[in-house]
């Protein structure tokens, strides 16, 4: 057998395994459970009943996890994820808005256990950021990840207006899964156009005095991708041939999964004014999915710019496994309802 298709199965073998681990460990808990329950009714222990509710809370919390990871099944969903973030037209205030995303999902990111590694990152001259591309490493990372691929809408106080007016901005999402050298996607050497160019830095003594940043075109699709964070340009090179890869994979999946759509008749793009999720800060706070109706306000909406997702991750997670029912989630999360896009909600009194 081929030592590459060898090394998938195990792969595959062990993430199997490691469910079934986790699912036996559950129910070995809940049987342990039952009988501290039985002892405790039999007994009249009523000193049992804080550390009844202590385990239940945990178990179920294990089970909603466990329950999430059976959704993760896609092809892709154990990989680390690469995540693309641009700011959309507005200036400062969209390059603001693209920095405050990446500090959403780095801070997620090492909440859940996950390394952050930055492979690509672009800094505005005034504020904010022109571009970041960095990696999320943990099992399952692109499954969790894959559902922020769209369009972020931030409406707020604008910080760089003297005149404290209201400004909406934009910044686009795309999270790849990162792709393993064995995995065929054809790259050929006369379709690439390499460039290498000095990589920008803060100045002064830390400035490359050296080309070793580099730039790679794949011409038949037009896509570019560049690396500069690393310090020899052999190091900038695998990089930005490991998100090109990975880039590609991306563009077939969609292919086939555009074909799927149209067959549906369901197909969402996402594309500029099609948000996926807004962030109003003013006149009051409110973030709300606009696939899944999730939605959080208050101190809870600040919560989410802090890296608190895991809602909308979950409940995106659900509603594309069409299952009516997910334990724990807010706010309607299944209900479906997409609101007016282009009108400012109003917080529901709770």
């Amino acid at each position: 057998m081929d030592s590459k298709k060898a090394a998938q199965i195990l792969k595959e073998k062990k993430r199997i395994e490691d469910l079934l681990k986790e699912w036996n460990s559950i129910m070995s808990k809940i049987e342990d459970l039952e009988v501290l329950f039985e002892l405790a009714e039999e007994e009249g222990e009523i000193s049992l009943e804080k550390d009844i509710k202590e385990e239940l809370s945990l178990l179920s919390k294990k089970i909603k996890d466990m329950e999430i990871k059976t959704l993760l099944s896609g092809e892709k969903d154990a990989n680390n994820a690469i995540v693309s973030i641009n700011p959309g037209a507005g200036g400062t205030e969209a390059q603001d808005w693209a920095e405050m995303l990446f500090r959403m999902y780095t801070k997620w990111a090492k909440e859940k256990g996950f390394d952050v590694e930055i492979m690509d990152y672009q800094p505005a001259e005034d504020a904010g950021i022109k571009s970041v591309t960095f990696m999320v490493k943990g099992p399952y990372a692109y499954g969790y990840l894959k559902g922020e691929t769209g369009v972020h809408r931030l409406v707020r106080i604008s910080p760089f207006d003297a005149n404290r007016r209201r400004h909406t901005s934009f910044a686009s999402v795309f999270v790849y899964p990162e792709i393993e050298e064995d995995i065929e996607v054809e790259i050929r050497p006369e379709d690439l156009k390499i460039e290498t160019f000095r990589a920008s830095g803060p100045g002064g003594q830390h400035v490359n005095v050296t080309d070793s940043a580099v730039r790679i075109t794949h011409i038949p699709t037009g896509i570019v991708v560049q690396c500069q964070n690393e310090r020899s340009q052999h190091r900038n090179r695998e990089m930005a041939m490991k998100i090109l890869r990975a880039r590609l994979y991306e563009l077939k999946r969609k292919e086939l999964e555009k074909e799927k759509e149209e067959l549906e008749k369901s197909k969402k793009e996402i594309a500029w004014g099609n948000q996926i999720r807004s962030y109003v800060l003013h006149p009051f706070k409110l973030v709300k999915d606009l696939r899944t109706g999730v939605e959080k306000n208050d101190v809870a909406a600040l919560n989410v710019l802090d890296g608190d997702i895991d809602d909308f991750i979950e409940a995106y997670l659900f509603a594309n496994k069409n299952i009516t029912h997910a334990p724990d989630l807010p706010g309607g999360a299944l209900s479906g309802s997409r609101g007016d896009e282009g009108a400012e909600e109003k917080p529901k009194r709770r």
